[in-house]
């Protein structure tokens, strides 16, 4: 699903509320998750799961076209763990 369908089926079931508005709605909601990773944080929703940053350390990498060696500085990556109750839906 993209965001753009997301935002078309909560117009779908919510009918008092504009496109427009349904589109705000949904990007204060990924933007706030963006914003508390980005402050290292942690983003918890009950029964779907969290969102954290896990670090990687920097590394020595190829270029997959000429196969020379390349460094890649570390950084923060996202990481998502998916709650029980979307693991047992998943899984069954």
């Amino acid at each position: 699903m993209i965001r753009s369908e997301l935002v078309q089926l909560l117009v779908r079931d919510n009918p008092d509320l504009s496109i427009r508005d349904v589109e705000r709605i949904v990007n204060v909601f990924f933007d706030e998750i963006v914003h508390r990773l980005s402050d290292d944080g942690r983003v918890e929703l009950r029964g779907f799961g969290a969102f954290s940053t896990r670090a990687r350390d920097a590394r020595s990498g190829r270029n997959p076209r000429t196969g020379e060696s390349v460094s890649v500085d570390a950084k923060r990556v996202p990481y998502f763990k998916p709650g029980k109750e979307m693991r047992l839906r998943l899984n069954t």
